[in-house]
């Protein structure tokens, strides 16, 4: 295998699959590291004449085709139950050596079903860029979502060992600041917390009854900081909501938990059971941030 496992990250071609926030932030951070050829599929004809004219890819598709022979690395930027939906178009394409990937925030059964789908001599690795922005689309896509961040490798049993570390070195390529390995299933438990749990607080938060339109000249630096990712993509999170259900509601009860804590010590009038509380929130924090 070779094609997807060049030394020279600058040489290979790319196809990125989806160039919305995620997509449009992958190919601009390949095109801000020196990668020669970039290829956009979209099935957005505007958002792909869009980023052509700005330079971001160098050729664009509507549909997977014979192009995909070209690529070394192959990143699918599109909703999970779209990845294995476009590699049964794409399979009879793909070349020996090619390295296969994604984005998407919940793994459940992808990676097995998207390794099962590859032709032979080329390889599916799941991964997950903890990285983004509020909004969606391409015009909210920027190189900078991966600086510093998390990414995430979901490797099986059947991945090698030269693909998960070539991913983790194309996730630092891009900017990343740290990256770790965990299985699916743990994954999904996982982001249900870290990820999941914070985006439905910032809905339900923004949807209480006590907004309203002058809600705006009342609020200071930490409201925005709570709500940012509300202002989110519904298409996406309803889905990523509804398949990770389980562990999303597992999550929710362990939350309200504590917010009945925080309501027992309030009505309680406990100063130094608030305190300790609270304290121990501050701690956790710094604890997480690295």
């Amino acid at each position: 295998m070779e094609a997807g496992f060049s030394k020279n990250l600058q040489e290979q071609c790319f196809a990125v699959i989806g160039l919305g926030l995620m997509g449009g932030s992958y190919a601009k951070a390949l095109r801000r590291a020196g990668v020669k050829n970039i290829i956009g599929v979209d099935s957005d004809k505007q958002v792909l004449k869009t980023a052509l004219a700005e330079g971001v890819i160098d050729g664009f598709y509507q549909n997977a085709g014979a192009y995909l022979s070209q690529a070394d690395v192959i990143i699918c930027c599109v909703y999970p139950e779209a990845v294995t939906e476009f590699l049964k178009q794409a399979a009879p394409f793909i070349k020996r050596g090619a390295l296969v990937t994604d984005v998407a925030g919940r793994k459940a059964n992808l990676p097995y079903e998207a390794q099962q789908l590859m032709p032979e001599g080329a390889e599916f690795i799941s991964g997950h860029p903890m990285a983004g922005r509020q909004g969606s689309g391409y015009a909210m896509s920027q190189a900078e979502v991966f600086d510093g961040a998390n990414y995430l490798i979901v490797p099986t049993e059947a991945n090698s060992a030269r693909a998960v570390n070539w991913l983790r070195k194309f996730a630092l390529a891009l900017g990343c600041g740290h990256v770790a390995e965990i299985a699916p299933a743990e994954h999904d438990k996982i982001i249900a917390y870290t990820s999941n749990l914070p985006h439905a607080l910032a809905v339900t938060l923004i949807n209480s009854d006590r907004y309203s339109g002058k809600s705006c000249w009342f609020i200071g630096g930490g409201f925005r900081d709570v709500t940012r990712i509300a202002d989110i993509n519904p298409v996406l999170w309803s889905d990523l909501f509804l398949q990770n259900g389980e562990n999303v509601l597992n999550e929710l009860e362990n939350f309200k938990q504590q917010l009945e804590t925080m309501q027992r010590l309030i009505a309680a009038g406990d100063r130094e059971g608030l305190q300790s509380f609270l304290h121990a929130a501050a701690c956790h924090r710094k604890d997480i941030v690295l």
